[in-house]
């Protein structure tokens, strides 16, 4: 910037925009990547990022939805928040899935939004909306906290406890708006520093009633999960787990939590369950949470656990102390972060044997049984049934995909192959290597592929329904022009497979709106930038997953099922097996 550009404030101190302060701030908290779709309500801000852009870079997204999901994928990589900017009115009400999806899914997020200027505030000015009542926080809603920057002066104020709220307790999205005029004035404020955030410890006194807990218990299990997990936590999990010889199962979608080869590890607790395991935890006498909210996928509906108060004896540890015992009785409830709650539990002095070693064991006899890939009813070797078989495609993705590779998914019928057949090291080794929403928001997974990729530079790997897909496909575009790439799988049956599966289920004659006619999405991925490719039979994945992995560009791979194909968890539905049985 030259010197005639320089203005100084009476005392002849350099001052700058309140858009190129709020830059400084993000800097200041160790931001590099911001996602967004540009609006004028901050070009202010915009002009920063260009006046900084070798120290922060603003990703363009092709919708706001896709920008904030971007967001919520970098919160759950670095554990930092994921920032996102977006205009006012549409920008904000279309970032508003993002929002909700780091809100349940307990993601350190800040959303930024562009706002009218306040001399026009409310007049239902161009685009107006009261976003402290569309955000409003509550136990229901959509932000951990709503606030409007009004004095360009307090900008950094406002960064930094920002920062905190997401970080803080149970991570969460934090809005902030962002009126257009405050953002052109004139600043002498300087940024704040780096904030960390905060741990809270278990007290000694609940440590010493756990120890005498579990030395009273025969058929103890571990349900592993939610926010705030780091490579150190899980290790330290890892290492509790291994002292106790306790059995531990990872909470619905968060699957990288407890490393899944280990010998102790009992499968995922969530949507379409093993029913070994969801027996097991019926019949356990002491169950361990920590970290998840013990929400309705992690509980199957709330009936692994009954509501307000479970047969088993229950120890509730989680970062908020709002969420113990909000909706589950606790035996034992302790306030701590999972970094904190994990390195004191690795030092808890474990006897020489315990009585459920063999308990233990079968657990992870129960789930390595149900994890094998297999042929499905009324599929032959040579695919000569015109039917992909999805458990050898999830198999060819487990020999061949890195240890580190990051895996994302959105929503749909399609998720369950992986989510019961691929395994993931995850946390323990050093990587986050699952990106998938709890709160069940359809188009996640290609977005957050995007940013994976953008972040970490990894393999990303992507799995997609063609419905799914359609919510955000645009994205593939933003990932062409920031030079990253990832391999997506789209499954593609021309319906939304999981509301056909519940129509059979509930009025197995009345289908409706849940048919699709779909483009050819191997020729669309190729207008985006993308390799695509069509396979027809299983034998053709492997050789086209192979050649992805090799590949200088994106690739996404077109598997056409047949729309009879309809699963729960990986195994065909009762409508499925009939429709193969009509074929044959």
């Amino acid at each position: 910037m030259s010197d005639q550009n320089v203005k100084l404030d009476k005392s002849g101190v350099p001052t700058q925009l309140g858009g190129h302060l709020l830059v400084e701030c993000l800097i200041a908290q160790g931001v590099t990547h911001v996602f967004g779709v540009p609006g004028e309500s901050y070009l202010a801000v915009l002009d920063g990022f260009h006046r900084y852009q070798d120290q922060i870079q603003f990703v363009t997204c092709r919708q706001e939805g896709g920008a904030a999901f971007m967001a919520d994928a970098q919160g759950r990589l670095t554990g930092r928040p994921g920032v996102c900017f977006v205009t006012r009115g549409p920008g904000a009400t279309n970032a508003s899935i993002g929002v909700h999806t780091a809100f349940q899914d307990s993601t350190p997020m800040v959303l930024f939004v562009g706002d009218v200027a306040a001399e026009t505030r409310d007049r239902e000015a161009f685009q107006e909306v009261d976003f402290c009542s569309f955000f409003g926080p509550s136990t229901k809603g959509m932000a951990k906290r709503v606030e409007r920057i009004d004095d360009v002066k307090r900008i950094p104020e406002y960064v930094a406890r920002a920062f905190a709220a997401a970080m803080n307790g149970r991570p969460g999205p934090v809005v902030v708006v962002l009126p257009e005029d405050m953002l052109t004035h004139e600043v002498v404020s300087r940024p704040l520093p780096k904030l960390e955030p905060v741990e809270a410890w278990s007290d000694p006194g609940s440590l010493r009633k756990l120890r005498e807990m579990l030395m009273a218990a025969q058929r103890p299990f571990v349900i592993a999960g939610g926010g705030g997990w780091t490579p150190q936590s899980a290790q330290a999990l890892q290492r509790f787990a291994e002292n106790w010889q306790l059995p531990v199962g990872n909470a619905f979608r968060f699957q990288d939590t407890f490393d899944n080869f280990h010998p102790l590890y009992a499968g995922d607790v969530g949507i379409g369950i093993n029913p070994k395991l969801s027996q097991r935890i019926k019949d356990s006498d002491l169950i361990l949470a920590i970290g998840p909210r013990l929400g309705e996928m992690t509980t199957s509906g709330y009936t692994l656990l009954e509501v307000p108060k479970p047969k088993q004896k229950l120890v509730h540890i989680h970062a908020s102390a709002e969420e113990l015992n909000r909706v589950y009785h606790a035996d034992l409830a302790i306030c701590a972060t999972m970094n904190a709650a994990a390195r004191s539990l690795e030092v808890l002095t474990a006897p020489p044997q315990v009585p459920w070693t063999d308990w233990a064991a079968q657990t992870n006899a129960d789930y390595l049984e149900n994890t094998k890939p297999q042929l499905l009813p009324g599929l032959t070797a040579d695919s000569d049934s015109g039917l992909v078989n999805m458990p050898e495609v999830i198999a060819a993705l487990q020999r061949h995909l890195p240890d580190d590779a990051v895996l994302t998914n959105g929503a749909g019928n399609f998720a369950s192959w992986v989510h019961r057949y691929f395994k993931h090291h995850g946390l323990s080794k050093g990587f986050k290597t699952q990106l998938a929403p709890t709160v069940g928001a359809m188009g996640y997974g290609v977005p957050a592929g995007v940013a994976a990729s953008i972040l970490t530079g990894r393999v990303v790997f992507t799995i997609a329904g063609d419905g799914d897909f359609l919510m955000n496909g645009q994205e593939l575009a933003t990932a062409t022009q920031h030079g990253a790439q990832s391999i997506v799988v789209l499954l593609n049956n021309g319906m939304y497979g999981t509301i056909r599966m519940h129509q059979e289920r509930e009025f197995p004659t009345h289908n409706l709106g849940s048919h699709l006619s779909n483009p050819n999405f191997a020729d669309l991925a190729k207008a985006y930038g993308y390799e695509g490719i069509r396979i027809l039979k299983t034998e053709e994945f492997e050789p086209a997953l192979m050649a992805a992995l090799k590949r200088k560009q994106g690739t996404l791979i077109e598997i056409m099922l047949d729309p009879e194909v309809i699963t729960t968890r990986g195994t065909l539905s009762a409508v499925t097996q009939s429709a193969l049985k009509r074929k044959a």
